[in-house]
């Protein structure tokens, strides 16, 4: 069966830049099978080294590295297809940097997240990210490979304690070396309602994880990519912005406050199961049933006892046909996850974010300010909606005095944007490109 799934991605330029050297791809499985045999699968690539540069070695990431890891997923299992896919597309962006003297410098990060039956794996180089978002959380699934936050780990402390220390200096990527490390994380098990995240460090840079946490709690993905975009760069959009959400079926706003019963059911199901496989559990119910139906019978309750043997014929059926699937599943499973071997559940930072007061006050505050700055401009007075700015503007402060929180937050996040969409159309890009290379000859 297809695991239907709701995706977006998003990339821009940002205020500062003047090319974009990001780039994303999006392939989620068209139908049952695809699914079952490759899964849905999803990269994101920030690329460095000069317009041009950049730009050709994060667009060849996110084509190839896709393509070679569904070309060996069926042989080699999801560890081995994803160390070929990112070393294949590795050894490829360096031959080019190796060949042609104009492209010196040629790299790229690169964090792909494949979902699968058995759950997401996430393939990482560089300082692209990936995050979890469930219920009132949003989780980092890789490291940053930064200079910041390798001297961090070695220190034993957050990062964000050495502020902007080297911040921005990158000591793992694809293309500079013939050889790399390629961090492989999962299966990460999946719920409904669950949403994965992947961007640039032009989204991280300027929009908190908390914050990112509440816009994809309340906005489908599209809406998602569209306003963390915009309120990157309304923060200062000093890189380029790349976005790309997966949304799991289930959840939606409830899980701001709770993760819902369904869940809750689900993982309590989750804990049986890893106590008692329930196939045997299927069988030990059928038969505490058939010994109950052979009580009754001979206590001369034959009105109980025959609904009881009809129940315990059915968990018995059930208990074995459970039985024939593990088995089944066992000696289908690809080469390289050994489902015996369990893998340790990283998750390098783990937020906890609340929809309250204090969420609306911060964007309030930002509104405040666009409003200030777009009545100055005779340009964007002109260029603003203010009659829809102003129905959301009333809504929100309807919705504050009624303590509505998430309603408030909403209303008042979707004037931001209506500010934001032309306050940012309306900003000079001030950044002079200068190649990094030497022209052959020189």
């Amino acid at each position: 069966m297809l695991l239907t799934i709701r995706s977006a991605g998003l990339t821009d330029v940002g205020v500062k830049r003047s090319h974009n050297q990001d780039a994303l791809s999006l392939q989620p499985a068209g139908d049952a099978r695809h699914w079952l045999q490759y899964g849905h699968v999803f990269i994101v690539a920030d690329g460095m080294g000069g317009h041009a540069v950049g730009e050709k070695a994060s667009q060849k990431a996110v084509r190839d590295i896709p393509l070679t890891f569904i070309k060996h997923i069926v042989q080699e299992g999801p560890i081995g297809a994803i160390r070929r896919a990112f070393t294949e597309a590795n050894e490829s962006i360096f031959q080019i940097g190796v060949n042609n003297p104009e492209f010196k410098g040629l790299g790229t990060t690169g964090t792909a997240l494949f979902l699968r039956p058995e759950g997401v794996w996430v393939g990482h180089v560089g300082d692209s990210r990936a995050y979890r978002i469930r219920g009132n959380r949003i989780q980092q699934l890789t490291f940053d490979h930064s200079w910041v936050w390798e001297v961090a780990r070695r220190q034993g402390i957050d990062p964000d304690e050495l502020g902007d220390f080297k911040k921005n200096v990158i000591i793992r990527s694809l293309g500079p070396d013939a050889d790399v490390e390629v961090d492989i994380e999962g299966p990460h098990p999946f719920e409904p309602g669950d949403t994965f995240l992947m961007c640039s460090d032009g989204l991280t840079n300027e929009v908190t994880p908390e914050e990112i946490g509440i816009v994809l709690q309340l906005y489908p993905p599209e809406v998602a990519c569209k306003y963390l975009i915009e309120l990157a760069n309304i923060r200062g959009g000093r890189d380029n912005v790349t976005c790309l959400i997966v949304q799991v079926p289930g959840g939606g706003l409830a899980g701001l406050a709770a993760s819902g019963f369904a869940t809750k059911l689900t993982r309590i199901a989750k804990a049986v199961d890893r106590k008692i496989p329930w196939p045997f559990l299927a069988l030990g119910l059928g038969a505490l049933t058939a010994a109950c139906s052979v009580f009754l019978q001979s206590e001369g309750i034959r009105g109980l006892a025959i609904p009881a043997f009809l129940v315990s014929a059915v968990l018995i059926l059930v208990g074995l046909f459970g039985l024939y699937l593990q088995l089944k599943r066992k000696n289908e499973q690809p080469e390289g996850l050994d489902p015996e071997t369990p893998r340790t559940l990283n998750l390098y930072r783990d937020y906890v974010f609340e929809l309250g007061q204090e969420q609306v006050q911060r964007f309030t505050t930002l509104d405040a300010g666009l409003v200030q700055a777009c009545r100055d401009s005779t340009e964007l007075t002109a260029a603003v909606d203010w009659d829809a700015y102003d129905r959301l503007a009333e809504k929100a402060a309807e919705r504050v005095g009624k303590e509505d929180w998430p309603a408030a937050f909403a209303a008042r996040f979707d004037a931001v944007q209506i500010l934001a969409a032309a306050y940012n159309r309306s900003r000079k890009k001030d950044e002079e490109f200068k190649p990094n290379w030497t022209k052959p000859g020189q």
